[in-house]
């Protein structure tokens, strides 16, 4: 069993215990998470930590948290630039960042994974893909063959297709596609439901205008 730290205690972070406490009914003991608890600033707790009515306490704040060589930390913070400063200065602590990958997750032996990686349940990742450091990958994404994967990716129920190319830090919307051979650059925000299919260089919106008037009509009686 190893001990693990959370960073956060917002949305992110409900759902990560959630799947941790799931995962842990599922593994032999040696293999279960031990949830020390939280880094949070105080005046967070009432508003994310009680919220969520979660169970481990508060153990201190970024700011004063000193690393500890029986301990690992995950990152559950969604916001890219935010979580890419907490984790550079978890980095200048010398702090042993984790990955979690539940148990339902999908994921061949002859994937490389990075550092700091977070997969949530019923993911798929496909044969001789390269992942590196910090990616949050959410429930039911997927991300098939021979793709590589740079830093500080978000996946929201996200896809890919095979042999794609990204790079770091950028988001991808609910039930966004990548199709395959398409190579994707840094900083982008790729919206809800597009599907890639040209070429997105760097610090870009990808997404559709949504009609401006909707009309529900009530059906005859």
């Amino acid at each position: 069993m190893k001990n693990i730290i959370i960073v956060g205690t917002g949305a992110v972070a409900a759902e990560l215990t959630s799947y941790i406490e799931d995962d842990n009914t599922k593994l032999d003991f040696e293999k279960r998470i031990n949830l020390s608890g939280y880094i949070e600033y105080e005046y967070n707790i009432e508003k994310y930590w009680a919220k969520y009515k979660l169970k481990a306490p508060v153990l201190c704040d970024i700011d004063s948290y000193m690393p500890s060589e029986n301990e690992e930390i995950l990152i559950s913070i969604s916001d890219i630039p935010f979580r890419n400063d907490i984790i550079e200065r978890l980095l200048k602590k010398n702090a042993n960042l984790a990955n979690f990958i539940h148990s339902s997750v999908i994921i061949p032996e002859s994937v490389q994974l990075g550092i700091g990686n977070i997969i949530y349940p019923f993911c798929i990742i496909g044969p001789n893909t390269i992942i590196g450091n910090f990616n949050m990958i959410t429930s039911y994404s997927f991300i098939s063959h021979d793709c590589i994967i740079g830093n500080g990716n978000f996946f929201s129920t996200a896809g890919t297709g095979g042999r794609i190319k990204i790079g770091n830090n950028n988001f991808f919307g609910i039930r966004s596609t990548v199709i395959p051979h398409v190579s994707i650059g840094n900083n982008n925000i790729i919206q809800a439901g597009m599907i890639v299919d040209k070429p997105v260089k760097d610090n870009t919106t990808v997404f559709y205008r949504y009609k401006e008037q909707v009309l529900a009509i009530p059906k005859a009686k």
